[in-house]
């Protein structure tokens, strides 16, 4: 055997006593975030691994790399940590489809027992013959009109066809649900048929589909009857006075109508117009009117004095408190879907429902179960007796002549400075005339000098000159020629 092949044969040995990199290690930015992860010190993960805090510290800078015994540890310790934190994100991602399917079926359910059956439910997509665009916006009005498309579209032959295809959103979330099961196991796939089961039940016992509504006109109506007593009935309970609320509502309404080209191509063309009449009834201005200076007294339809209590306890909380928790405990939005409407962050609006919870507590102790005050809330909500609300055409009418009358008014104020505009070119000056000098007497100055005044003795010799000039012989007289 020669030396350089006793070297070679040495040289596993030599790789396995030295320890060679772990290729399963990863990065050193990547290790000391998982430590973070963790919540971890490089004292608990030295001791751990067995070795120093400094050593730690080096391998995530990437100053060295972990070698032998001491780094297959620590690669396991760091695949343990990453398992558990994929673990912990799964569970998270689960429980937060299971709380947005939760709180769409209250949704549902809620809205379902409101006002019956959808106005215009989702029903086959209408040809393109022309106005491909209008009737694609109205198609989406009459979608978000239907409380709960994602069961219809999983139903039966009951449910009717599809209303469109699927969006990028619902692309995503079916991308996250078969994570999910690829995480939970074949347990899970179990329940997911049994809620196809209950899905295809629940499609079957709804009406079938009316059709969807061809005109912007149509859409709108369908819209304003389907959403208009609901948002007068909440209106009504974050400012506690009627004509405020049916005031917001129209408004809300007109504003809809004036920009129905936006509002028909919204995701929730409802929410669009709940956040116009909030927006309104909120607004600090209406303490200055006399409409918004006292609330109105309890009618019959108003509850009894449970209801009362509940109503004067969510008016006592400051607007945007009331506003917080009428969407999550009253309507059963989310926490995201709360945060975006009333535009803060989630954290800010979980301090917002917090204190919401606590203040209405501190009122009525028997709410403190939040279970109990979102019964108790949205039975509240749907129970009192909404103000009386104009026909849809007469909102759609009163819009229209809004907008002629603002912009007769806009183009009146634009003749008005373009006349005064011209009249100032022809009439003002062309040229710059500076203005003459106040005059002002002269004091200080000595008079003008001249010729003294003659004296009579004077005179008389002029006069002598002037009539003897040639007499004398002292006297130059010219020679005639």
């Amino acid at each position: 055997m020669t030396q350089n092949t006793t070297r070679k044969a040495a040289e596993p040995a030599v790789t396995a006593l030295s320890g060679a990199p772990d290729a399963s290690l990863p990065s050193p930015t990547e290790r000391r975030r998982l430590r973070e992860a963790k919540s971890m010190t490089e004292k608990q993960v030295a001791t751990a691994v067995g070795v120093t805090r400094s050593t730690i510290r080096s391998w995530e800078t990437g100053r060295t790399t972990p070698r032998g015994r001491k780094g297959q540890t620590y690669a396991k310790l760091l695949a343990g940590i990453e398992a558990e934190i994929r673990q912990r994100e799964a569970q998270a991602r689960k429980a937060e489809r299971e709380a947005v399917k939760a709180a769409q079926a209250r949704s549902a359910a809620r809205l379902h027992s409101t006002h019956g059956s959808p106005a215009f439910p989702t029903g086959p997509p209408p040809r393109d013959d022309g106005d491909g665009q209008e009737r694609t916006a109205t198609a989406t009005v009459a979608r978000e009109l239907d409380p709960a498309p994602a069961s219809r579209a999983g139903a039966g032959p009951a449910a009717g066809p599809p209303a469109a295809a699927p969006s990028a959103d619902a692309d995503a979330h079916a991308h996250a649900d078969a994570e999910a099961d690829a995480t939970a196991g074949p347990g899970h796939v179990a329940g997911a048929g049994t809620g196809a089961a209950e899905a295809g039940i629940e499609a079957e016992s709804r009406p079938a589909p009316l059709p969807v509504p061809d005109t912007p006109d149509q859409a709108f109506d369908a819209l304003y009857t389907h959403s208009a007593p609901s948002l007068a009935r909440q209106a009504f309970l974050l400012t506690g006075r009627r004509a405020l609320s049916k005031e917001s509502v129209e408004q809300a309404f007109h504003l809809a109508w004036q920009r129905w080209p936006e509002v028909a191509v919204d995701r929730d063309p409802a929410g669009w117009v709940r956040v116009a009449a909030y927006e309104y009834a909120m607004s600090p201005w209406h303490k200055m009117r006399r409409v918004g200076r006292r609330p109105d007294r309890a009618g019959p339809g108003d509850g009894g004095p449970g209801a009362r209590a509940l109503h004067e306890a969510l008016l006592a909380l400051p607007p945007a408190y009331r506003r917080t928790l009428l969407l999550y405990d009253g309507l059963g939005l989310n926490l995201p879907e709360t945060a975006a409407e009333t535009e803060a962050s989630t954290p800010a609006t979980v301090n917002r429902l917090t204190y919401a919870r606590d203040a209405v507590t501190a009122r009525l102790p028997e709410l403190a179960d939040p279970e109990v005050l979102h019964e108790r809330l949205g039975t509240l909500a749907r129970t009192v007796t909404p103000p009386k609300l104009a026909p849809p055409l007469a909102v759609r009418s009163r819009s229209e002549r809004r907008i002629r009358l603002w912009t007769r008014a806009a183009i009146a104020f634009t003749a008005l400075i373009l006349g005064a505009t011209s009249f100032t070119l022809a009439t003002a000056p062309t040229h710059y005339e500076p203005r003459l000098a106040p005059a002002e007497p002269v004091g200080g100055v000595p008079g003008a000098s001249g010729p003294q005044r003659l004296s009579p003795q004077d005179l008389k010799l002029r006069d002598r000159l002037r009539a003897e000039p040639m007499n004398g012989p002292y006297r130059l007289v010219p020679r005639p020629v």
